[in-house]
């Protein structure tokens, strides 16, 4: 399946800002049955972008606006080709914690097993696992698809009820928020389970199934599990469903933190708006037919002390 994906953040400051330092990750990867086929990334006022590989493999874009400005749009555009994966298993072997054992035991995914910055255990944490009765038994295929559903069947979908940096203990005592909560909330449980398990960024297809939650108007959020034999296989708990060729792939990493779309540096003092346009459709549908709402913008309030230099990573919550 071809897709087109148009992405574009706008902010709007209320008085000009002198400069603004970004990075960028919304380059859709190139791995597995997944190529970008195409991709171009514009901004107004323009700037010399340049780009590298970051760490986790993402495609980082950055650029440095020196001048003054009242506001900045960052346009994407990509093509990407998505095939369906593999199928799956109805289970792994009676060998197979022993194989992930020897797989984890030297570094290479330590990353993916140890707590992260949004996906750390805590109490809540401890007491949904024990009562999603999440052990080692069966298999760890078995496991994690289980974890899946679990996840699904005992949090609602609710945007706007956590924050785009909310704890998962947040959406643990609501019993409800959006797809980084759920995905941040099942990271925590798979790695407590010693399975190396990461975070994944991009976008979803919507086909107006029942079960499906997540909308269409921002990135979308999933994880991805490693198990023996298997190797990064994709799991959704918002949708309840694995990751397929609806799923394209644009950064992976411990959690949000290494993902964030939008991150820079500002130099003023000002009010600030930001607001998402995505439209993502087949190739075959006009890439200038709006997919998403209505952009909503949000605006940030900088104190007077902190007019020089702002760190900013004020971008729309995955849902």
């Amino acid at each position: 399946m071809y897709y087109t994906i148009r992405h574009t953040t706008r902010f709007r400051y209320s008085k000009p800002i002198s400069e603004s330092i970004m990075e960028v990750r919304v380059q859709p990867r190139s791995e597995s049955n997944q190529h970008c086929l195409d991709f171009q990334l514009h901004t107004s006022p323009r700037a010399y972008i340049m780009t590298y590989r970051g760490e986790f493999g993402n495609r980082v874009h950055h650029f440095d606006i020196p001048n003054s400005h009242s506001q900045l749009t960052i346009t994407a555009e990509a093509l990407v080709d998505v095939t369906a994966p593999p199928p799956l298993p109805a289970a792994l072997g009676e060998q197979a914690w022993d194989e992930l054992d020897a797989l984890t035991a030297n570094d290479d995914y330590w990353d993916t097993l140890m707590p992260s910055h949004f996906a750390s255990p805590s109490e809540l944490l401890y007491e949904l696992a024990l009562e999603l009765d999440v052990r080692r038994r069966a298999d760890p295929l078995t496991v994690v698809c289980d974890l899946n559903s679990a996840i699904y069947q005992a949090f609602d979908y609710a945007p706007k009820t956590t924050r785009v940096d909310s704890p998962i203990d947040e959406a643990l005592r609501l019993r409800k928020g959006v797809c980084q909560d759920f995905a941040h909330i099942m990271i925590t449980l798979v790695r407590h389970l010693r399975i190396p398990c990461r975070y994944v960024s991009g976008y979803l297809l919507q086909q107006g199934r029942s079960q499906e939650r997540s909308t269409s108007d921002a990135m979308h959020a999933w994880v991805e599990a490693y198990l023996p034999t298997l190797g990064w296989i994709g799991f959704d708990p918002t949708n309840n469903t694995l990751a397929d060729e609806r799923h394209v792939r644009v950064a992976t990493g411990r959690d949000y933190a290494d993902v964030t779309p939008t991150r820079g540096v500002l130099r003023g003092n000002a009010e600030s708006e930001l607001a998402v346009t995505i439209r993502f459709a087949p190739s075959q549908v006009a890439l200038t037919e709006e997919i998403a709402l209505a952009p909503t913008w949000i605006t940030t309030v900088y104190e007077e002390e902190e007019r020089d230099q702002i760190q900013q990573q004020i971008m729309p919550q995955q849902q």
